[in-house]
């Protein structure tokens, strides 16, 4: 697979899972993502280490990992080799879950057909394993919300990052545009996966909530993802936004 078609997979699987956000019109459709936020978990061929080889034949080379030990999880920084956007890959560490919580998600994923843990595309063809229950959602939601996120939708793009000088208006306007769309943001530096560096403006928009279907066959609204937007506080044509993003603190050297 190809970076442009890995690219279009996980923009295609994002809005078909957000029509909300695949039907904005607020700047042009053939704007790029500054970056693509991904979640996945360290297991099997799931984990980064695993994910790691498919990326770099795509042209992804790391150039950052940070740990948010609040959180439970490690963050890879990808750079594509050319202006594309990056990936921002956050892995949820199993052994940072409790006992139950961390035995119920493992055997969900353990579930997983042998056919669909394999290839190019584990982060853009949905959830490999069973749609787990309502009692398990809500199991994980209390342990952690990405543990839960993860079981109903599994290793794919949570959100994509939008530059506001790419789209050529200000934070308070598109900020402003958005509200009259019915999508509020968050408070502060929060998007539902990681912190954000302070040296940033970011607000994050969480998608309409979606029916969900759990395996029991009962239905919930829940909100699965969003888009952020993102700007510099002061000019800087050197560094891109994605390598400023995550707070410096928590980068970290791994061998």
């Amino acid at each position: 697979m190809q970076r442009e078609e890995f690219v279009q997979q996980l923009w295609l699987d994002y809005v078909h899972t957000h029509p909300d956000l695949g039907g904005l019109r607020l700047w042009p459709l053939n704007t790029s993502a500054e970056y693509l936020t991904l979640v996945t978990l360290n297991y099997g061929p799931f984990a980064a280490s695993e994910l790691s080889a498919s990326l770099a034949h795509m042209g992804y080379r790391s150039v950052g990992h940070y740990a948010m030990a609040d959180k439970g999880l490690l963050v890879h920084l990808l750079a594509p080799n050319d202006n594309s956007s990056w990936l921002v890959l956050a892995e949820l560490q199993l052994g940072t879950l409790s006992k139950a919580p961390r035995e119920a998600l493992t055997q969900l994923v353990l579930q997983s057909h042998p056919a669909d843990c394999k290839g190019q595309n584990l982060l853009c063809r949905g959830r490999p394993w069973p749609m787990p229950s309502w009692a398990l959602y809500q199991q994980l939601q209390q342990a952690h919300p990405l543990a839960a996120w993860l079981a109903i939708m599994g290793p794919r793009l949570h959100h994509a990052g939008f530059d506001c000088s790419t789209i050529g208006e200000s934070l308070d306007t598109l900020n402003s545009q958005l509200d009259a769309c019915g999508m509020p943001s968050f408070e502060g530096q929060q998007n539902g996966v990681f912190s954000v560096s302070p040296l940033l403006e970011h607000r994050f928009y969480p998608a309409m909530p979606q029916k969900t279907v759990f395996s029991l066959g009962d239905e919930h609204r829940l909100c699965l993802g969003g888009l952020a937007l993102v700007q510099k506080h002061v000019g800087d044509d050197h560094e891109r936004i994605a390598e400023i993003l995550l707070p410096f603190h928590t980068r970290c050297e791994m061998a």
